[in-house]
Parts: structure tokens; C-alpha cells; sequence
């Protein structure tokens, strides 16, 4: 039984965690309006050291664990140099710069990689945010 989904837990379960950060191995730059991304019911996720995720962004304000988001914005794909848990809320940085908080994940793509889903007030592609190769990604 999955607590998240037979919702015996209603938020995290941690209390506190350690940083998790890794640097970009590919910016991207596309948007799609009707993705119909379903995100998983669990807001946490362990990710683990020299593992490749994906980071997209959404600005629908509905954004949560067991939702459909759609409106998504691509940002890139990167390389994970501290593993750890990763949840609904945490705050994702790119080069010291705060970008958005995670709203959930999806594993369309797995075992291939996860997609971390995060909500902003704007739906901007990883190079209309000007990031690079190389530059640092913390969520936390």
C-alpha cells in the first residue's frame, strides 16, 4: 500500500535533509502547452550521486503531487554530484539564483531518468534563462 496515495501521510516525512546538487550536462530550450504530464502521488524522491535528471518548468498554479501539468517549459538535463531526498517545496537554484520550488516528478522516462517537475512565475526554457553547460544546480 502506498501511504501517499491512500493518503495516510499528508505531507513529507522528513523533518530535515541535506542539500542535493549536481551541475548541467545539457540545456534545453523548448515549450509545449498540452504536455499532459500526470505527476506521481509521492512528493519525495531519493536521487542518487551521478545519476542524469531532467528539470522542466511549469507556471500553472495547480501544479501538486497527482495532478496533470501541461504547461511546461524545458530546462535541462543534469548530472548529480551529492545525491540525497528531494520534496514538494524544496527550492531549486541555478548558479546562486533561485528559479523555483519542486511541485512533483514524473516517470514517464524511467529508468532512463526522472523528471522534476518545478513551479515559477514564468515558464522560461533553460536558455532563455541564459544557463550554461557546467553551471550549478542546488535543491534544498
Amino acid at each position: 500500500m502506498d501511504p501517499y496515495k491512500e493518503k495516510l501521510i499528508p505531507g513529507s516525512l522528513c523533518s530535515k535533509k541535506a542539500l542535493v546538487w549536481g551541475r548541467l550536462v545539457a540545456v534545453m530550450d523548448a515549450k509545449v502547452s498540452h504536455r499532459g504530464l500526470r505527476l506521481m502521488v509521492s512528493p519525495t524522491r531519493a536521487l542518487l550521486s551521478g545519476q542524469i535528471h531532467e528539470l522542466m518548468v511549469t507556471d500553472e498554479e495547480d501544479a501538486a503531487p497527482g495532478r496533470t501539468v501541461n504547461g511546461i517549459a524545458y530546462v535541462c538535463f543534469f548530472e548529480l554530484e551529492r545525491g540525497g531526498v528531494v520534496a514538494k517545496g524544496d527550492k531549486v537554484t541555478l548558479q546562486g539564483k533561485a528559479i523555483g520550488e519542486i511541485v512533483g516528478f514524473d516517470e514517464t522516462h524511467t529508468p532512463n531518468h526522472l523528471n522534476v517537475v518545478i513551479k515559477s512565475s514564468k515558464r522560461k526554457s533553460g536558455k532563455e534563462m541564459g544557463v550554461e553547460l557546467g553551471d550549478r544546480l542546488i535543491i534544498g
